[in-house]
C-alpha cells in the first residue's frame, strides 16, 4: 500500500550489543525513524525495542515478537526500521515477517534501505536478497572473529569481556588484592571449608565480585574452577597452553582443587547441607552406618532434645549437644599434647608434580604436532585418530595425578595456636567437621541405662574415638 497522512505506523528499533549500557544505539534508532515518519505523515502508534539482542543468535526478542502481534492484530498499516537487518538476519524470520505482512498489505520502511512493498514479488525478491546480503555479512563476522580468536588463543592472550576476578581490565595486570584472596581460598577449599562458608565470609568484609556483587558458592566456585588461576589459557572448551598472565596459584593446586570441587558428594542442595557437626560423619557401633542429625524423648507430651539416631535403624541415639561437646573436648586435648606437631606430618607418598608436569607439556606438544601433521595432509584422520587418543590418554592421566598432587592438612593453624580453643571455636563447621573427619573416627556405642556413677546419664564409655 502507498503511505498516506495519518496511516498507522509502528517503529522496531534493535542493537546487538549495547557497550555503553545506556540505549544510545536503540535512542539513534528512534529518532531516525520518527523523523522517518514526520516526513511521510505518518501517525506512529507503538514502538518496540529490543536492546542487546542479535537477531543472527536466535534468541527470544520480546519486542520483535510483540511487533508480529500487533500486526496479527490489525493495529498498523507500516513498519518502519532503521534498516532491513534491524529486523531480521534470518532466511526463517524473513519469511515469517513476509506470511505476517503480505495478506494484510503491510509496508515496510527503513531509514537506510528505503522502501520494501512485500505485497509484490519484486519487492519480496528485494527483502530476501538483503536477508541474504545480512546473513553474510553476519557469518562473515563471525568467521574473522573466530580467526581472531585462535589467534589469540594461540599466543596466550586474553580475549576481553568480563573484568576476571584477581586481574584488572586487560585480563594481563595482576590485581595482588584479589589474587591473595583467591589463594587463600583454593587453600581453605583444600583444608574443608565450604564454599557458601567462603562466600560469607567474603560478603562480611565487603569482598565483592569483579561486578560489584555480592558472593554465592556457586559463583565463587565457578571462579575457582578458572584455568586462567592456574595461567592456563582455554578455548573452546580445551586447554590450549599457558596465558600472558602470571597465575594466582600452582597448578598442582589448581587441579587438587578442582578434583574436590568436582567431587559429587561435595554437592549441596537445600536438604543435604551439613548442619551439624556429627551428622553423616560419626558412626554407629551396632551396624557401622553414619548417624543422623534428629530428635528423641521420653513420650509423649514430654521434652523432646535435640540427638543423633543410626541412619539405618534405632540401633543408638545419643543427645546431639552431649556427644558433640565431647568430641570437642577430645580435639582440644589432643591439641595440647606436646607431639600435637606430629599431627602435621605428611601420610600419603607424595606426588612427583614435576614427572606429572613433564607429562602434560609433552602430551600437549604431542597433540599439536599430530594437527599439524592433519592439516598438512601428512596424516589421514584415521591415523591421526588412533595417535592422538593415545596422547590424550597420556594428558588425562598426568592431570589426573596432578589434582591429588597438594591437600592442605585442616589441622594447620590449630597446632601451635596461642589459644587453641579460640582458634577451633573461630573455623566454621565445614572446617570443623572437616578436622574430625582427618584426626579421628567417632563410633558411638549403646550406653548404660540409668544413671552412671557420679549422677549423671552420660556415658563417656559409650562413645570410641580412634585416633587417625
Amino acid at each position: 500500500m502507498a503511505p498516506t497522512d495519518g496511516a498507522r505506523a509502528l517503529i522496531y528499533c534493535r542493537i546487538s550489543r549495547d557497550r555503553e549500557g545506556a540505549g544510545l544505539g536503540i535512542q539513534r534508532q528512534l529518532e531516525d525513524c520518527t523523523a522517518l515518519a514526520e516526513s511521510l505523515g505518518l501517525t506512529v502508534v507503538g514502538i518496540h525495542e529490543d536492546n542487546d539482542l542479535s537477531a543472527y543468535s536466535g534468541k527470544p526478542r520480546p519486542g520483535y515478537r510483540q511487533l508480529l502481534d500487533d500486526l496479527r492484530a490489525g493495529r498498523a498499516d507500516i513498519v518502519l526500521a532503521w534498516h532491513t537487518d534491524r529486523l531480521h538476519r534470518s532466511p526463517a524470520e524473513l519469511e515469517q515477517y513476509i506470511d505476517v505482512c503480505e495478506p494484510r498489505r503491510i509496508d515496510t520502511r527503513t531509514v537506510k534501505a528505503g522502501h520494501l512493498d512485500l505485497s509484490t514479488a519484486t519487492g519480496r525478491m528485494i527483502a530476501r536478497q538483503l536477508g541474504v546480503q545480512a546473513r553474510y555479512e553476519v557469518e562473515r563476522m563471525v568467521e574473522r572473529q573466530r580467526r581472531a580468536r585462535d589467534q589469540m588463543a594461540q599466543k596466550g592472550k586474553h580475549f576481553g569481556g568480563r573484568r576476571p576476578f584477581g586481574w584488572e581490565a586487560d585480563g594481563v595486570t595482576t590485581n595482588e588484592f584479589e589474587r591473595s584472596l583467591i589463594a587463600e581460598a583454593a587453600d581453605a577449599v583444600l583444608a574443608g571449608a565450604s564454599l557458601r562458608s567462603i562466600a560469607a565470609g567474603w560478603n562480611a568484609r565487603d569482598i565483592t565480585t569483579s561486578t560489584g556483587a555480592e558472593w554465592t558458592g556457586p559463583e565463587l566456585g565457578s571462579m575457582l574452577r578458572r584455568a586462567r588461576n592456574a595461567g592456563i589459557r582455554v578455548h573452546r572448551g580445551q586447554e590450549v597452553g599457558p596465558g600472558e598472565w602470571d597465575p594466582a596459584i600452582p597448578e598442582p593446586k589448581w587441579r587438587s582443587l578442582v578434583a574436590i570441587l568436582d567431587d559429587p558428594s561435595r554437592r549441596v542442595t537445600p536438604g543435604n547441607e551439613r548442619k551439624y557437626l556429627g551428622s553423616n560423619l560419626y558412626l554407629c557401633g551396632m551396624c557401622g552406618a553414619t548417624v543422623r542429625a534428629s530428635t528423641a524423648g521420653t513420650g509423649p507430651g514430654k521434652k523432646h532434645w535435640p540427638a543423633y539416631r543410626c541412619r539405618t535403624g534405632r540401633h543408638i541415639t545419643r543427645r546431639r549437644d552431649l556427644l558433640d561437646d565431647w568430641v570437642q573436648l577430645a580435639i582440644l586435648e589432643r591439641l595440647s599434647r606436646p607431639d600435637a606437631l606430629d599431627l602435621l606430618a605428611e601420610r600419603e607418598d607424595p606426588v612427583d608434580v614435576r614427572a606429572a608436569q613433564a607429562e602434560l607439556r609433552e602430551a600437549r606438544a604431542t597433540l599439536d604436532e599430530l594437527a599439524k601433521g592433519l592439516g598438512r595432509g601428512e596424516l589421514d584422520m584415521r591415523s591421526w585418530t588412533v595417535a592422538s587418543a593415545a596422547a590424550r590418554a597420556r594428558l588425562e592421566s598426568a592431570e589426573k595425578t596432578m589434582s591429588h598432587a597438594v591437600k592442605v592438612n585442616p589441622v594447620v593453624g590449630l597446632v601451635g595456636a596461642e589459644d587453641p580453643e579460640a582458634a577451633w571455636k573461630g573455623l566454621d563447621l565445614s572446617r570443623k567437621r572437616a578436622v574430625i573427619a582427618y584426626l579421628m573416627t567417632v563410633t558411638v556405642l549403646p550406653a548404660r541405662k540409668g544413671r552412671i556413677p557420679g549422677g549423671g546419664y552420660w556415658d563417656p564409655d559409650a562413645v570410641r574415638i580412634d585416633w587417625k
